[in-house]
């Protein structure tokens, strides 16, 4: 939505210190990436420590590379990788400190793959048997993976010595908030729409928070027992192939679940993030359009890529344009603890038909 949002304004990438704090910004990439690599999740333990993961030159050579990106305060740089030899791809990424980093990804065959920093190095960990891993969540000491095998779908969480088989809430798990051992949240969807579960230690209470078909929220943020926020797309019913999707947001308050009104009327929520107190801080839309004027040609507009709430409404943010590149086609948010700045990593429209990596930084 950026190129139409900003019209046909060329953006330069600004130095950290010269960056508009009060926008997005693009912040480069390390330029040998260029192009065909994919960004697919970040996360971030300080203003100096975040990292990125994902894949390089996929299809220039196919299926590319593990890649992780390290920002140091200052830029990103390409990590080492010793002894993986493997082509493929790191899908996700989670930290429970600066010195315990967790990576998840496949390899060429599909094979599970599972990387960890220690502080010092990145080196790979042997992945639970017999399964497929799709993400890693950490919070509150804890580590948690999902998953499948044998076509069922896994949660596990490192217990110390290895890796412990959970309960699984009934229908598709596709995020998770973990706030303790026996206090996570996990955004779905079933047969009966948009799910989100919450562990209490010995078992899965869910609730349909969304009863409409094909709805599914893939992002839960747990502010506290009375305020709980996920976030997807809202689902449909017949209508033409390609019709657009409404947003879907949530809103738990201690008692009820309840649909929030944003100010986007088609696209899908891709991530939400806290802001330095743990509140929900930013909501992050993905193809997000709305109606344009009565009357208007086409009948939908770009709408806002970027939600930043202040606890009573959304202010509208979009990405900014990148020379010689056009709109990402998905946003994922990581917060940097206990300040106002949010990174946003992903992929982006390249030249000649190709993608780009794209990060953005907010703060």
């Amino acid at each position: 939505m950026a190129a139409l949002a900003v019209a046909l304004a060329v953006l330069t990438p600004m130095s950290p210190a010269a960056a508009d704090t009060s926008s997005w910004q693009h912040v480069p990439v390390p330029a040998e990436l260029r192009p065909q690599t994919g960004l697919n999740e970040a996360v971030a333990t300080g203003q100096d420590r975040a990292w990125a993961v994902g894949a390089d030159a996929v299809g220039r050579e196919a299926p590319g590379f593990p890649l992780v990106l390290r920002w140091d305060g200052t830029a990103w740089h390409r990590q080492s990788l010793p002894g993986v030899r493997w082509q493929g791809e790191l899908l996700s990424v989670a930290a429970t400190s600066p010195s315990a980093v967790w990576a998840v990804g496949k390899d060429a065959a599909g094979g599970a793959r599972l990387l960890r920093f220690d502080g010092t190095a990145w080196s790979e960990s042997r992945p639970p048997a017999g399964t497929t891993l799709t993400r890693v969540f950490a919070g509150g000491g804890e580590t948690w993976l999902t998953g499948t095998r044998d076509g069922a779908q896994v949660l596990l969480r490192r217990d110390g010595r290895g890796w412990q088989d959970m309960p699984v809430p009934p229908g598709a798990v596709y995020g998770l908030h973990v706030k303790a051992a026996d206090d996570v949240w996990a955004a779905g969807s079933s047969e009966s729409g948009a799910t989100v579960s919450h562990w209490d230690g010995k078992e899965w209470q869910q609730t349909i928070v969304h009863g409409f078909p094909r709805a599914g929220v893939g992002s839960v943020l747990a502010v506290s027992p009375t305020e709980v926020w996920a976030g997807g797309s809202g689902g449909f019913i017949g209508g033409p192939p390609g019709r657009p999707i409404p947003p879907l947001l949530v809103r738990f308050d201690g008692k009820e679940w309840s649909r929030v009104t944003l100010p986007t009327n088609f696209g899908g929520i891709t991530s939400l993030a806290p802001n330095a107190s743990g509140g929900l801080g930013w909501v992050a839309v993905a193809n997000s359009l709305k109606w344009g004027p009565p009357g208007s040609s086409p009948p939908l507009v770009p709408g806002p890529d970027f939600l930043a709430w202040d606890g009573q409404a959304f202010a509208e943010h979009s990405e900014p344009a990148v020379a010689g590149e056009g709109d990402s086609s998905m946003f994922r948010l990581a917060s940097v603890p206990g300040t106002s700045t949010v990174w946003s990593v992903g992929r982006a429209a390249g030249p000649g038909g190709t993608f780009a990596p794209r990060v953005l930084r907010f703060g």
